[in-house]
Parts: structure tokens; C-alpha cells; sequence
């Protein structure tokens, strides 16, 4: 079997995620413990940082998903929703359940950088490690897995006001 065949096996998931930005421009990020080791060359390696969101519910949109999300992992509830930014298609394996995902991402920027992740574990398929708000110069440089990639620049250019008009395709890491 080829890895297209596999491939097209993996049930595909809509999901939409937000790059939630704090007052000063730092990006929520969350960590995530993969099932399987992240790198070959380091099996104990399962660490991986991905934004808050997550798959819709039948007859949801994108922006009702991203919304309720927030609202259920980081106790934000009501934000508002900036554009659409960035969205990253294709398959998925760090994740509990391997998936072909289709993500969605939007740009929420709030008014203090107080939130509430008592709810966060309770809906999640991996172990959550922790949340951690990134000075973008130090995500940009550091060793840590970010999904997707890509993700540490697209927030760097947003934070500079540089929003892109039409989304960025982004692209897993070997994911």
C-alpha cells in the first residue's frame, strides 16, 4: 500500500484554530503530547506546540467552531474573530486519532492575556502538556515542534500589522 492509499484511509476532520494574540503580541500556544515519537532520531521526543481550536460540529462553521473552542479551552467566550489567514490541508499523525485534517485559522487578538485552561484536558485526544504565551522572537528560535510550520512567520508578519488579504497555505511537519 502506498502512503496515497493510506492516506485516503484517514478520515478527514474540518477544524479551525486561532493565532490568539495578547496585548503585547505574544502567541497562545498550547503542548501537546504526541502518541508516537516526533523525531526518529530522538524516540523520547513528544512534545509539540499547536494553536487553540479544534474540529466542527455538524452544521457548525468555521468561525461558530473557532468561537465555541476558545471558549472551551481557554475560557475566552465571545471573542471576536479576525480574518482568516492561514489554512493547512493534509495528513495528520501526532494525534491520537491519525486524520486528514483541514484547518482553518483565524486571528483573535485579546485585551489581556488572562485565560482559564481549567477545561482544556477534559475534550482533547492527546495529553495536554501546558500552555505557554511565546514572545515570537523566542518561538521563532527555538527547537521546539510548532505545528504547522510556518506558524512562528505568519505570526511575526500579523503582529507587524502585515495581514495577509488571502490565506497562506502552510504545510505540516512530517507529520
Amino acid at each position: 500500500m502506498s502512503d496515497t492509499d493510506k492516506e485516503s484511509d484517514l478520515a478527514t476532520r474540518d477544524i479551525a484554530r486561532a493565532l490568539v494574540f495578547d496585548p503585547a503580541g505574544r502567541l497562545l500556544l498550547i503542548e501537546y503530547e504526541s502518541v508516537r515519537p516526533i523525531d526518529p532520531a530522538d524516540p523520547d521526543a513528544r512534545g509539540f506546540w499547536f494553536m487553540p481550536g479544534g474540529g466542527l460540529e455538524p452544521g457548525e462553521t468555521h468561525e461558530e467552531a473557532c468561537r465555541r473552542e476558545l471558549s472551551e479551552e481557554i475560557g475566552v467566550a465571545d471573542v471576536e474573530l479576525g480574518p482568516l489567514v492561514a489554512v493547512c490541508d493534509g495528513p495528520f499523525h501526532l494525534f491520537r486519532t491519525s486524520r486528514y485534517a483541514r484547518e482553518r485559522y483565524f486571528v483573535v487578538r485579546l485585551a489581556s492575556d488572562v485565560i482559564d485552561t481549567s477545561r482544556l484536558a477534559e475534550t482533547e485526544d492527546n495529553p495536554v502538556r501546558g500552555t505557554r504565551w511565546w514572545c515570537l522572537d523566542a518561538l521563532a528560535a527555538s527547537g521546539e515542534r510548532v505545528e504547522p510550520a510556518g506558524l512562528a512567520n505568519l505570526a511575526q508578519q500579523i503582529v507587524t500589522g502585515d495581514v495577509p488579504g488571502t490565506p497562506v497555505r502552510l504545510n505540516w511537519r512530517n507529520a
